[in-house]
C-alpha cells in the first residue's frame, strides 16, 4: 500500500472529494514529521509510537574497496508497534 491508496481509503471511508481526502492524509504525515523533528513522540492508539533515535558516529566499511570511512552521528526515526497491531498482523 502506498500513500495513493492511503488517499483512495480515506476518500472511500469519510466521503467528500479525493482532494480533500489527499489534504488529510498530507496533515498527518506533516503533523508526525514536525512533531518527530523537534525531538518528541508521536503516540496513535492501536497503531504504534514513532521517536526519534540518536545514532552515533562510527566507522564503517566500503564494500567495494574496502577502505574505512567515517559515517557522522544522526538522529533517525524509530518505530516502536503497539499490541494491538502485532495481534492483528500475527
Amino acid at each position: 500500500m502506498n500513500k495513493q491508496a492511503i488517499i483512495e481509503a480515506v476518500h472511500e471511508k469519510v466521503g467528500g472529494t479525493k482532494v480533500s481526502a489527499e489534504q488529510a492524509v498530507d496533515t498527518v504525515v506533516e503533523s508526525i514529521i514536525e512533531t518527530l523533528k523537534k525531538g518528541e513522540e508521536v503516540s496513535i492508539a492501536g497503531l504504534g509510537i514513532f521517536s526519534v533515535k540518536e545514532r552515533a558516529a562510527r566507522t564503517a566499511r566500503n564494500p567495494r574497496t574496502g577502505e574505512a570511512i567515517q559515517v557522522p552521528a544522526m538522529t533517525v526515526p524509530k518505530f516502536r508497534a503497539a499490541k494491538a497491531l502485532k495481534e492483528a498482523v500475527k
